[in-house]
């Protein structure tokens, strides 16, 4: 057959029109794998080569950019992945801070984005803004209630706190401050600190001299080992206990003997093995354990790797639906996925059972957490 000017004219529309179609889905990624909180953003990157990369027929491309722990160059990173990759959706940052500053570079281009970090504030409330932002860890408050809890179990009246000097320490303050009240727990002082400090022995030594029955430590990754510490050298003999934000190996080799008997709430998944047999999320967690094992080593597990495992559990829910509506690459596709993952249903990820809604942008429910305590070095999980 002879190919004509207007038959191959034809022929490129028809097979321009395909490649379109065949457009990779770009996910854009910043995290924190150098700085303060390079020990929450290293396992994070290393779960990315482990995510779907193909969903319902289609190639996914993930752009992973490093923010240093650091909030202008997180948005800096989200503003290019954006505007220059084209990314149909946003993922990251690591930490609180880098996250809520990036809310508005979401919103502003209508571009889902799905956070790696615990604030409650970085997805409520669901307003004009937040309407565009999903998160995968548990929220601050949720992990407030487990520990004031169990506080009061433990016989606990007083407690004092100290935590970082930012969005994350002020909104466990809030969330901790305010459970604690309501439960009858007496406060008894409240200092901050930077993530960078070296020393923090004035902030201890005002907490101590209150004799509190207890110390909660709002902090993340290694830094957060910094007060323990001092309370040790300090003497304090009360019971100490920590966030989610110190859920990995490096705080526990950082911390040493000093974080011996410290409590915390965390994901199911830093226990995996200790899950009972009929604990709705021991399957989904064994399957994160695994792949990351695998490629990491024995023991190299942290939820903070499972934050990232948990953003490709509710794309592989929400991207065959956005695909019905629009194609990679444009608005109608960003669209149709952010309505997408505010429809996400009894999605199982290493952490939880996602339900999203519209008014709920986490969609976690008390499944997620489980109390535990450091013994002997490891983690054991409370009964």
């Amino acid at each position: 057959m002879k190919l004509t000017p207007q038959l191959g004219a034809a022929l490129f529309a028809v097979l321009g029109t395909s490649v379109s179609f065949a457009q990779d889905i770009k996910v854009g990624v910043t995290l924190s794998a150098t700085g303060p909180a390079a020990s929450l953003g290293i396992p994070e990157r290393n779960t990315f080569p482990l995510l779907p990369q193909t969903i319902a027929g289609r190639k996914l491309s993930y752009i992973v950019l490093d923010d240093a722990s650091d909030t202008t160059t997180a948005v800096r990173n989200a503003r290019k992945l954006i505007s220059e990759d084209k990314v149909d959706v946003l993922v990251g940052s690591t930490i609180t801070p880098n996250s809520l500053a990036m809310i508005d570079v979401a919103a502003e281009s209508e571009t889902p984005m799905i956070s790696m970090a615990a604030s409650s504030r970085i997805v409520e409330p669901v307003d004009a803004k937040r309407r565009w932002v999903f998160k995968t860890p548990q929220n601050d408050q949720q992990m407030a209630l487990v520990i004031v809890g169990h506080m009061l179990g433990q016989g606990i009246k007083t407690v004092g706190f100290i935590g970082f000097a930012d969005a994350y320490g002020e909104g466990w303050w809030n969330e901790f401050s305010k459970i604690a009240e309501t439960r009858g727990l007496k406060v008894t002082g409240s200092e901050r600190y930077q993530r960078a400090d070296t020393s923090v022995t004035g902030q201890v030594l005002k907490l101590v001299s209150a004799k509190p029955d207890a110390i909660l430590i709002a902090g993340s990754g290694t830094p957060a080992a910094l007060p323990q510490k001092t309370l040790k050298e300090r003497g304090y003999a009360g019971k100490v206990y920590q966030t989610h934000g110190v859920a990995n190996n490096d705080f526990l080799r950082v911390c040493g003997k000093d974080c011996e008997g410290t409590y915390l709430p965390a994901g199911p998944v830093l226990v995996t093995e200790q899950l009972p047999n009929d604990h709705p999320v021991r399957k989904s967690a064994i399957a994160y354990v695994t792949a990351y094992e695998g490629s990491q080593g024995k023991g190299s597990v942290s939820t903070f790797g499972a934050h990232a495992w948990d953003v490709g559990v509710l794309l592989q829910q929400a991207i065959p639906v956005a695909l019905k509506k629009g194609q990679p690459g444009t608005k109608e596709f960003r669209i149709a996925l952010r309505d997408a993952l505010e429809g996400v249903k009894n999605a199982a990820g290493a952490h939880g059972i996602f339900n999203m809604s519209a008014t709920d942008h986490l969609g976690l429910d008390q499944r997620a957490a489980v109390m535990i305590q450091i013994v002997d070095g490891k983690w054991v999980m409370q009964k």
